[in-house]
């Protein structure tokens, strides 16, 4: 029998989630959406085309949704300030719950949440896609393969022109930190889970560029380093001049012991260490080329089947609320007032 699912929130990347996420999954027996909801009627004609749903099952109003429908868990694709609502919704009706990151839009809410879902003993998943995209899974899976040596340290890049109002979608451009809250959640959380370890300190500089048309910081360079002594950099932008590693095409270099690992916009190459050479020298692009794994399903797609498998018993979501909890604070922490006698004018934390 396929889970019943409550779909809220189907405009912008909600109907994302109607046209690749939700219909893979269905097709699979995995699950059968029963209702849709949306404050903005105009979206949920999306759910009507795509997922089929008839006009009794599409609602603006969340309670009458969930008063209406008898459901297994619901998705939540709202803005981050909201998600708090729509999982309060959810264990009242006794449902499991799988959202969009991150858990909330700030770390105290993220926090009541997961104590929330705790208390009521109800599972919920964060899909946090990118850690699950076709190409940092194979990144991942070489590193962990022992083939390269340790670790020593990682570097992000993610550089992007979205510098005008409304090119990243208009409430990015309205909330504070969206580079932060939108983007280095996936990519710090990456950055964690490649390093293998738990984040020591964090050091971060976020700033907004004259020309950029955000309310809030679209820039930031961040330096980790992680309990087994890993150590990364990241850098994010969203106001350069041009697009060299935009989402879901970054860049990553691994550095290890006996190899470098690079992923430049979805191709993943190795240069390897050549034993008894005094200099040995690389260029990027001339190294040896590992194709990416194959499977049906990625990112969100793949994350709903996990979610499924984690209610029929499975293993718990490597993306679970309470883990989560983790990634979350990266970012949170960030946003903390500068260290007191630092030299950057910019915001800075160091977190212990």
């Amino acid at each position: 029998m396929p889970y019943k699912i409550i779909h809220v929130g189907v405009g912008a990347w909600g109907s994302a989630w109607c046209k690749h996420f939700l219909p893979a999954n269905i097709k699979d027996g995995l699950i059968e959406v029963v209702a849709a909801v949306d404050v903005n009627p105009d979206a949920l004609e999306k759910a009507r085309n795509i997922l089929g749903l008839r006009e009794d099952q599409c609602y603006t109003d969340l309670r009458e949704a969930f008063d209406k429908n008898k459901a297994d868990f619901c998705t939540i694709v709202v803005p981050p300030a909201f998600h708090e609502e729509v999982v309060d919704m959810a264990l009242e009706h006794d449902m499991h719950i799988l959202s969009e990151k991150p858990i909330a839009d700030i770390l105290e809410a993220s926090a009541r949440i997961a104590e929330k879902v705790k208390k009521a003993g109800k599972k919920m998943g964060v899909t946090m896609s990118h850690r699950f995209d076709q190409d940092k899974t194979t990144l991942r899976e070489e590193i962990r393969s022992g083939r390269h040596g340790a670790v020593d340290y990682i570097v992000c890049r993610f550089t992007c022109d979205n510098r005008k109002y409304g090119s990243w979608g208009k409430f990015r451009h309205e909330i504070p930190d969206p580079l932060l809250v939108e983007g280095a959640v996936h990519h710090l959380d990456i950055l964690n889970d490649f390093a293998g370890a738990k984040c020591k300190t964090i050091f971060a500089q976020t700033w907004n560029p004259s020309w950029g048309e955000f309310a809030g910081d679209s820039q930031a360079l961040v330096i980790m380093s992680f309990e087994n002594g890993t150590r990364a950099f990241y850098e994010g932008a969203k106001c350069n001049a041009v697009q060299l590693n935009y989402w879901t095409q970054e860049y990553f270099r691994v550095e290890c012991e006996n190899s470098t690992l690079v992923l430049n916009r979805r191709e993943l190459e190795c240069f390897r260490r050549k034993p008894g050479v005094n200099v040995n020298v690389g260029r990027e692009g001339e190294g040896e080329r590992i194709p990416l794994f194959e499977q049906p399903k990625w990112a969100n797609t793949w994350l709903v089947e996990k979610f499924v498998r984690w209610l029929d018993g499975g293993e718990p979501m490597e993306t679970n609320v309470e883990d989560n909890l983790q990634s979350v604070a990266l970012v949170f922490r960030q946003l903390k007032a500068a260290v007191p006698g630092s030299r950057l004018t910019s915001r800075n934390t160091w977190i212990k």
